[in-house]
């Protein structure tokens, strides 16, 4: 019985180690691309907004939350955000956005809401249309994209 017992307590710990160790074992360079731009990957282009989608427009919105923080609304009406296809193939004027906080991407926006953290009067919040694919929309050669400066 004594056996097992150490049989089990030497197979979690030497996984818990082998765990930690392979956390540890790779290029140093794991992260989730939420603090940079996409500058740094090559996972954009532009993906040709459809011709039968409608307007293209894009209209962004900022209203208080508490302290710095902002709400932003991204008023997009002829897109349908689309979280659950993300990485996917591209749907016809669907997706999600890419937001950016002076030319650093935060995050992404899978609906037409999101929370801005400790952002400061003039700071360039930049929204950009992605496809599933993460490649931007465009209109003209242009991305789909608008810009507003916090007050």
């Amino acid at each position: 019985m004594r056996q097992l017992a150490l049989f089990i307590i030497g197979l979690v710990f030497g996984a818990l180690g082998g765990f930690i160790a392979a956390g540890g074992a790779g290029d140093g360079h794991a992260h989730d691309h939420m603090g940079h731009s996409d500058g740094a990957h090559d996972l954009s282009g532009l993906t040709d907004w459809p011709a039968d989608a409608g307007d293209s427009a894009l209209t962004l919105g900022l209203s208080p939350d508490t302290g710095r923080d902002m709400n932003l609304h991204i008023m997009a009406p002829n897109f349908r955000f689309a979280p659950e296809e993300v990485n996917g193939p591209v749907t016809p004027a669907a997706g999600h956005a890419h937001v950016y906080v002076n030319g650093e991407k935060v995050g992404r926006a899978y609906g037409p809401y999101m929370l801005l953290s400790n952002i400061q009067s003039g700071d360039l919040i930049r929204v950009t249309l992605n496809a599933n694919d993460h490649s931007t929309w465009g209109r003209n050669g242009q991305p789909v994209a608008a810009e507003i400066t916090a007050p």
